[in-house]
């Protein structure tokens, strides 16, 4: 798995984000590539943002126990699996707003490093390891950016 902490990778994934238009087709799924844009925008506002409750009681058991393990681990996502409600953009958006905002997001974390995630808390699989972190990040970004051909 690429390292979403090296500037590098960063770069290349910022790249393969500003290689989308406005009219960039998606290969499966149902979003448009601007809802896909703030759809990957999630995760970060999820850690940067306070505007995403953290989930409770059964949801929260069913997240850490049957979800953290598909979304923390190196086996790619395969095309049209579910995404949790939260995750669900159904609004027309701005493209070139959220590929700014998107941008940000990766950028900000890059230069926090993996240092700051070590064993930070996930509003959704409790603490993480920065490994685990950058699994999260870069498996979720290539899986969407390969949606749409980049």
């Amino acid at each position: 798995m690429k390292n979403v902490f090296a500037p590098e990778v960063t770069q290349e994934i910022i790249d393969r984000i500003y290689k989308l238009t406005p009219d960039t087709q998606r290969q499966w799924g149902k979003m448009t590539v601007s809802q896909m844009l703030a759809h990957c925008s999630v995760t970060y506002e999820m850690i940067y943002e306070n505007i995403h409750p953290k989930p409770k009681g059964f949801q929260k058991f069913l997240l850490r126990t049957f979800v953290k393990n598909i979304v923390i681990s190196e086996k790619p996502y395969k095309p049209n699996n579910p995404t949790a409600p939260v995750f669900l953009i159904k609004e027309d958006k701005d493209f070139h707003k959220e590929q700014k905002r998107l941008t940000d997001y990766i950028q900000r974390t890059q230069q926090l490093g993996a240092a700051h995630f070590e064993q930070k808390e996930s509003n959704s699989f409790g603490k993480l390891s920065s490994n685990q972190w950058n699994n999260m990040f870069y498996k979720h970004l290539d899986h969407h950016l390969n949606q749409f051909g980049v």
